[in-house]
């Protein structure tokens, strides 16, 4: 049984996606805890409804940056994860944190990396004139935004595309996509190979 914990920073619908999948699949894992820097993260209430550990590791009670990080590294550790997820944890994570759970760590990006990372990828792919946009679930390197691939769903643009519709449905694909990856993770379907990653069953690692 492995232990999962999840960074949320706001409302945490991905978090939501994945504890459902968990309960409903009966992955070999759990939601150890739910670990928020926002006090007043709305996903916190979320995940005590349904009775897993929360914990908020505050970035404002912190001057430095390596002291928060090191406080959360320790929260973390306290869960033994074997698998971090960050869904909408919105700090930078230090190298320094990385390291220390290298591995372990995967993040949601609602682009298809390489293109478009860091912020406001809705209205940057808008604006370049993409015909497809979509979602990319990724281990996370020091590198913001890189690291390898491990699933890929695409959406396309419409004519009348605003950043605001093309956010929804990009999150509709998050929340089918992300929990598929955090099971075939848990449930050791991956074969990491430097860069690239694949299915060990040969199960499609792109979604249209």
């Amino acid at each position: 049984m492995k232990n999962i914990v999840i960074l949320i920073s706001g409302r945490g619908s991905n978090m939501e996606a994945i504890v459902k999948a968990c309960a409903a699949e009966a992955w070999p894992a759990r939601i150890a805890a739910v670990v928020s820097n926002r006090p007043d993260a709305a996903g916190l209430a979320f995940a005590k409804a349904h009775g897993i550990a929360t914990a908020v590791v505050d970035h404002k009670a912190f001057a430095e940056r390596t002291d928060f990080d090191s406080a959360l590294a320790a929260e973390v550790q306290a869960y033994q994860p074997d698998l971090i997820v960050l869904a909408g944890f919105m700090r930078i994570l230090s190298s320094e944190f990385v390291r220390r759970f290298e591995g372990r760590i995967v993040n949601v990006h609602p682009s298809l990396l390489p293109s478009f990372t860091g912020l406001h990828t809705h209205r940057r792919a808008i604006a370049a004139g993409c015909k497809l946009a979509g979602v990319t679930v990724h281990f996370v390197t020091a590198e913001l935004d890189h690291g390898p691939i491990i699933a890929q769903a695409i959406v396309p643009v419409l004519p009348d595309d605003t950043e605001a519709t093309l956010s929804v449905r990009v999150l509709a694909r998050e929340h089918v996509l992300y929990p598929r990856a955090v099971r075939w993770i848990v449930e050791d379907r991956l074969k990491r190979d430097g860069d690239i990653v694949t299915h060990t069953g040969g199960e499609s690692q792109l979604f249209v």
